[in-house]
């Protein structure tokens, strides 16, 4: 039996934040250490952060990033640890993964497959490393291989495969196995989006299943960049078995995981297999020795704790809840800002932002505790004396109702109900004589009166406009964060006003379209998530229907109204924009899921999205960063490039017309 410990940590780190990046490596190392890991595996680009961008062609950024490799590299003193970061070779630059054993930098295995899909543009900065090369760079005087490298470390051979060199059918790992193999190390910078934790489990059970290896699973953790967020998921299985699997959507700086793999088992296994999936000369690459043994553990291995809400698959109003909730607390803290402001409308969109930062104290103080919490936040005054997270959000977040002769008694108690219930400050205040000033200044310059029959959208604009300054304002005052408020669904067809409900530096629910947003706070009134529970003060909120309240209140204004049904809504929106389908072919793709909408109905509806859609691709551009959620988004520098001017759809949209005349 030859028994090691094997070690897997995600880190919440920040591009280019040098010292800070450096600290969470070594406390995560000096974990791994004190619980007598022999290897160790952390995320892809860790040193620098894996969201630097254009900054990774910075000269000075490649070579600080290999200074802090040399201070780390001391520190991996009896182990071996994989780290990530940019590496110049050749006057190409590449996505590396240094192995650092006993302090002495082995090699740096590059990755051969980039991520350029999604929100992804690593071909922009990296270059693909070809399979089976190996060159040399000089690193402090002495010469390191880098490319595709299989490490022997005193008898034990690693491979590492990062992130989507994993995910491919070609993967190195199927060629380092062919070399002999032991253990397989993937540092990775996986996004969160919905159900793609099950996706990963598979990855890793399956990777070492066919292998015969041991395989060990480290990603990033926290909204590291601004958009993206990181589950922080680790894993470690050997042979087909999961060993160990560490929590996901921590609040925490890293979290470790560690199991005990038998080397001499897993190649029994292989020796045993009844055909390798690659004969041994399929490798290719160059093995590099190390004379260090690996010691075996002596005491008991620490168990790892999943995180308990983390089911299979994991339930998306949870996963939701949490990731966004994580995603705000790291952002409030990295960009220094002294609490929210929220202009509650005392519907459902503001509400669900004011709902998630309550969730954000809820779930950070349950895992961090009220002090650690505090001091993570150590720009927002007398938060160490909150009681509970409803005092903390009180200290974080103020809330404000402005009202116009448009707006009725029950938003105003469901703004004031919402923001009570959370423990938010509540502030309100009238706005029609700012409103009617604007409006009075306009016709006076152009020598007519505005009338709602004539100019019913400037009408309802100005009125949006007009409370932007105020919150801007008052989160000047507080230097605060003003959060948007606007969801996908109206990002889609530009149901925003610019400069009115789309102001604020964050759009924390802007990934997410509104069919699914009004789910999760019927979910968040009755069930909540796991160890937090319901929010009641939400039922005022659920019991209304979506309403802009722009118009006199006798038009009985309803979202859906102005626009289609929600669902109908999103469900164009994933054809037309996620699947790229013309409007004919999304007309046929959603009539089976709208049998009771007549097929002119649903036409009518489709020619009015594609065309709000690229009326609107300006408004787009301009929207506050949100946070990606899901396999499919409409921020323009993250996931759906669309351009500004375009043919508008004019050829598809006649030949939808055409397809419903004959349909007739």
């Amino acid at each position: 039996m030859h028994k090691l410990r094997l070690a897997a940590a995600s880190l919440n780190q920040t591009p280019m934040d040098w010292a800070g990046n450096r600290d969470r490596i070594l406390a995560a190392i000096a974990e791994a250490k004190a619980a007598e890991a022999a290897i160790l595996c952390l995320p892809e680009l860790c040193i620098t952060g894996y969201g630097c961008e254009d900054q990774y062609f910075s000269i000075g950024l490649q070579r600080t990033a290999l200074e802090m490799l040399a201070e780390i590299a001391p520190a991996t003193e009896g182990m071996a640890v994989a780290l990530g970061l940019p590496l110049m070779v050749n006057r190409g630059l590449y996505n590396a993964a240094a192995l650092v054993c006993n302090g002495e930098v082995l090699g740096f295995t590059l990755k051969q497959h980039l991520a350029g899909d999604g929100i992804h543009y690593e071909p922009r900065w990296f270059r693909k490393w070809p399979t089976s090369a190996v060159e040399r760079i000089e690193l402090d005087g002495r010469e390191v291989p880098v490319g595709d490298l299989l490490y022997n470390c005193g008898g034990v051979r690693i491979g590492i495969e990062i992130c989507r060199d994993a995910w491919v059918a070609d993967r190195p790992g199927s060629r380092l196995a062919a070399g002999g193999a032991d253990i397989i190390l993937n540092p990775t910078a996986s996004h969160f989006s919905f159900g793609k934790q099950e996706i990963r489990r598979r990855l890793v059970l399956e990777g070492s299943r066919t292998f015969d290896v041991s395989f060990a699973f480290a990603n990033l953790l926290g909204n590291e960049a601004g958009r993206a967020i990181f589950d922080g998921g680790t894993h470690i299985a050997s042979s087909g078995r999961m060993l160990a699997e560490g929590p996901r959507l921590s609040f925490g700086d890293h979290s470790l995981i560690c199991a005990d793999i038998d080397v001499e088992q897993t190649r029994r296994l292989k020796a045993t297999s009844s055909e390798p999936s690659l004969p041994p000369h399929a490798y290719g690459g160059e093995t590099v020795r190390s004379s260090f043994k690996l010691e075996s553990p002596q005491l008991p291995c620490p168990v790892a704790t999943p995180s308990p809400w983390d089911a299979s698959p994991p339930p998306k109003n949870e996963e939701f809840a949490r990731a966004v909730a994580l995603a705000l607390f790291d952002y409030l803290r990295k960009s220094r800002s002294r609490g929210f402001v929220v202009s509650l409308s005392g519907g459902a969109d503001s509400s669900a932002v004011t709902t998630l930062v309550w969730l954000m104290a809820k779930l950070g103080i349950a895992e961090l505790g009220v002090e650690p919490f505090a001091s993570r936040l150590p720009q927002i005054r007398d938060l160490a004396g909150a009681k509970s997270a409803e005092a903390a959000v009180g200290r974080l977040l103020a809330c404000v109702y402005q009202a116009t002769r448009n707006s009725g008694e029950t938003t105003r108690n469901a703004a004031e109900t919402v923001a009570k219930g959370v423990g938010a400050e509540f502030l309100q205040w009238n706005i029609d004589a700012l409103v009617d000033g604007y409006v009075s200044t306009v016709s006076k310059a152009t020598g007519r009166e505005l009338t709602w029959d004539r100019d019913d959208v400037a009408l309802q604009n100005i009125q949006a406009r007009t409370r932007g300054p105020a919150a801007w304002l008052l989160a000047n005052l507080r230097d605060a964060l003003l959060l948007v408020t606007s969801n996908r669904s109206e990002a889609a067809v530009g149901y925003a006003t610019m400069d009115g409900d789309t102001c604020g530096g964050l759009a924390p629910i802007g990934g997410v379209d509104k069919a699914f947003l009004l789910d999760w706070l019927k979910w968040m009134e009755t069930t909540g998530p796991q160890g937090v529970g319901p929010l009641a003060a939400l039922s005022v909120v659920n019991n209304q229907r979506p309403t802009a309240e722009l118009r006199p209140p006798a038009e009985g204004q309803t979202d859906e109204g102005d626009l289609m049904p929600y669902r109908v809504l999103d469900a164009i929106e994933r054809s037309a924009i996620r699947d790229k389908l013309t409007p004919v072919e999304v007309l046929e793709t959603i009539r089976p899921q709208f049998a009771d909408e007549t097929v002119t109905q649903l036409g009518a509806w489709v020619e009015r999205f594609f065309t709000l859609w690229s009326r609107n691709q300006w408004k787009r551009e301009r929207f506050a960063p949100g946070f990606h959620v899901d396999d499919r988004g409409l921020d323009p520098k993250g996931w759906c490039r669309f351009p500004i001017l375009s043919g508008g759809f004019e050829r598809e949209l006649a030949a939808l017309r055409d397809y419903l005349a004959a349909a007739k």
